[in-house]
């Protein structure tokens, strides 16, 4: 296996911690980054700062980076959160605080690193979407939306970036148990509380269930190593699961499926 240098963003904990540690122990040169000083990296080096909402910050940590590592192989963007509650009940700035991060925080990361890419003629963007970037879910609408940003932003230089040598992948778990579920929630509305209180229930039902971050780390493996990765890479058993039946169901047969998944057929809201 030919050692690679790689960034990754959002590496704090959870899932960006769990791919940082599996790409080291893979051989590779890794460092991740925090948006304030957190645990070091697997070789000793700190973690560099990293605030993907801020253009400055992004350029000084390719920077920075380029600097250590001397050239950059592998971009994986990890970094996002997740903002629920119902689309009435999420005010703009909020909306916009999740886009900032989720979607053109992965912009900003690419447009950083691609003039490098290209100039080698080589490189790996890969980032860490979600099944909700596949199947939307109720009471999650902008990370939803972020996530399908990203997918089309992804597809998209999957195309535009073959001419260099430029792979592109994006990972879409499920539920995996991590931190990420303890997500600001709105306060919110006593019209849409029964059912989203059903859906936060069930929700927290797939966590406790769920694979720890070792299963997305070994798919980003699986990635790093291959020469042609497939642009989309399921992780969960859900992941897998729901776009197929979302494809073989008819859409009101899939979408009652969701709504008695999630227990918010709307016939009682008592």
């Amino acid at each position: 296996m030919n050692p690679q240098t790689i960034l990754v963003t959002g590496a704090s904990s959870g899932i960006g911690a769990a791919v940082v540690a599996r790409l080291a122990a893979d051989g590779h040169r890794v460092i991740g980054t925090a948006r304030q000083a957190g645990p070091k990296n697997p070789d000793g080096t700190p973690m560099l700062e990293l605030d993907v909402t801020s253009d400055a910050s992004v350029q000084a940590c390719v920077a920075q980076f380029l600097k250590i590592a001397g050239r950059i192989d592998v971009l994986i963007n990890n970094a996002g959160y997740l903002q629920s509650g119902a689309i009435e009940e999420v005010s703009l700035d909020e909306a916009h605080a999740e886009f900032e991060t989720n979607y053109f925080g992965v912009v900003r990361m690419v447009k950083a690193v691609l003039p490098t890419m290209r100039q080698q003629k080589r490189g790996l963007i890969a980032t860490t979407s979600s099944l909700a970037g596949i199947v939307p879910l109720p009471f999650w609408g902008h990370y939803n939306a972020s996530k399908f940003a990203v997918e089309a932003l992804m597809e998209t230089l999957r195309y535009e970036l073959t001419p260099w040598n430029i792979r592109v992948a994006m990972v879409e778990p499920g539920a995996i148990k991590t931190p990420f579920y303890a997500a600001p929630r709105v306060q919110g509305m006593s019209e849409y509380r029964p059912w989203s209180n059903r859906f936060f229930d069930t929700m927290k039902g797939f966590e406790n269930k769920a694979p720890g971050p070792g299963v997305v780390a070994a798919r980003y493996s699986r990635i790093v190593r291959s020469t042609n990765p497939p642009l989309r890479n399921t992780v969960t058993t859900e992941a897998k699961l729901f776009p197929f039946l979302r494809w073989l169901l008819p859409p009101g047969l899939f979408e009652n499926g969701v709504r008695v998944g999630f227990k918010i057929n709307y016939r009682s809201p008592a």
